[in-house]
């Protein structure tokens, strides 16, 4: 029987695991019915600092392990740690908040298993005209600007709920980023990968831990990692604004010497120190970002650290979890 790998990267979600292992009962019986499909579930702590891990090992069915990192080094490379420690011949990506519905991976299962064609089949959030203008905006630019005039295109509203063939879990493995951004990551590694639309379902507990800065984070790690667009649209706009200075001292002069005009002083030198100065100093910002990848690529750090790892028979985690488990239990 193939072996089907479920990763799941996880923070402080100690109040989805009930429903989560319910839900994978349901995932293991399906996929060994419909797909003759056997499930391992590796799920990645990224640095929680609730009992979600205790209370996922005291509870969870099946097969499963449990990676926990030292500390939180984010979703990115959480799932990365995830791909590292799974042994399927498909492999899929889900949030433990229970948003990605299982009828959508099923969906996605099915239409790889039936095309041998296909190395990857990934999800679309469809839900995205309920969102603000000045958001979808955003995002709209934000896609433009990494996908102009690339050789590979990083689709809208992708992420990474997806399923995918071995091999295109090995190309993953072989991208060795440090600052990663999984959505260029894995339009860039290629393959033939297919789409499919969907509605994520409602967070059943908590809130999410993305919030508006986190995603401009996430967003200018993209850009700096995928697309020198940015810098060479500043470069555009200096050069503009330069030869616009140079006409304008050329107007000045000209002025000066065929009509006696007497030079504007402080209130137009003000404006062009305060023009220049601006875009000089976005310029460097913006310079600094990328050094900052060219850096962190450079150093020789590993990605991620492993505090422990937690496997499904270890008779003395589980114990140990039981006993943490009944004195944090209210």
């Amino acid at each position: 029987m193939a072996l089907f790998s479920l990763i799941v990267p996880f923070l402080n979600e100690r109040e989805n695991v009930p429903a989560f292992t319910t839900f994978i009962e349901k995932v293991a019986g399906e996929l060994r019915e419909k797909f003759d499909l056997d499930l391992e579930v590796v799920l990645v702590d990224d640095g929680s600092t609730d009992d979600s891990v205790t209370r996922y090992i005291t509870s969870m069915p099946g097969t499963w392990r449990i990676v926990e990192l030292s500390r939180n080094f984010g979703k990115e490379v959480a799932v990365f740690a995830g791909l590292e420690e799974c042994r399927g011949d498909l492999v899929m990506i889900m949030d433990a908040d229970m948003q990605h519905p299982w009828t959508v991976a099923l969906d996605m299962i099915s239409q790889l298993t039936a095309d041998e064609n296909l190395d990857a089949v990934y999800a679309v959030r469809d839900d995205r005209l309920q969102e603000s203008m000045k958001k979808a905006a955003a995002v709209h630019l934000f896609y433009w600007l990494i996908n102009f005039r690339q050789r590979f295109i990083v689709p809208e509203n992708a992420g990474d709920f997806r399923v995918m063939r071995r091999p295109v879990v090995e190309a993953m493995l072989n991208i060795r980023d440090r600052r990663r951004f999984n959505k260029g990551l894995y339009a860039w590694a290629g393959f033939r990968q297919k789409a499919i639309g969907y509605v994520p379902d409602e967070r059943q507990h908590g809130a999410t831990k993305w919030s508006n800065l986190s995603l401009l984070s996430l967003s200018l790690e993209g850009i700096t990692s995928f697309s020198a667009l940015p810098l060479r649209l500043v470069s555009i706009i200096g050069a503009l604004v330069g030869i616009c200075g140079i006409f304008y001292g050329l107007k000045i002069v000209f002025e000066v010497l065929f009509y006696g005009v007497s030079v504007p002083g402080y209130p137009s030198l003000m404006v062009a120190v305060s023009v220049l100065g601006g875009f000089n100093l976005a310029l460097l910002g913006l310079l600094g970002e990328y050094i900052w990848v060219g850096i962190a690529e450079t150093k020789d750090r590993p990605l991620y650290l492993v505090r422990r790892v937690h496997r499904s028979g270890d008779i003395k985690t589980l114990d140990k979890a039981a006993q943490s488990a009944e004195k944090q239990t209210p």
